[in-house]
């Protein structure tokens, strides 16, 4: 299973909180999951809508830039804006060296966050 550092878990699964001002960079380490001989070729990010949402969460720029591979085996995406009370699933797909293609998703809980 990959890993997501800095996340929480709830009942349903793993998830981060961030405010809807922040520009942030979230990692996926999928150094569990592939096999020594492997690393990870691409990624790609599918981020789910919320119905009537003014302000949905988004890769800022674009996904060539907000979509990065590092070491071959972390996946950093770039998120920005999102409604505050609105939880957005995020989905990661990888393509592999080795030709193997997964998922994982995580949630985003976009809150106001206070010191």
């Amino acid at each position: 299973m990959a890993n997501l550092t800095g996340a929480r878990r709830d009942n349903t699964s793993l998830f981060f909180v961030k405010d809807t001002n922040s520009n942030i960079q979230f990692g996926l380490d999928w150094t569990d999951y592939l096999k020594a001989s492997d690393s990870v070729s691409s990624a790609s990010v599918t981020i789910s809508t919320v119905s009537g949402d003014a302000a949905p969460l988004r890769l800022p720029t674009d996904a060539s830039t907000d979509v990065t591979v590092s070491g071959g085996n972390t996946v950093f995406v770039r998120l920005s804006g999102g409604s505050i009370q609105n939880v957005y699933t995020i989905k990661v797909t990888i393509v592999t060296s080795q030709g193997d293609t997964d998922s994982r998703s995580f949630r985003i809980k976009v809150q106001e966050k206070l010191l």
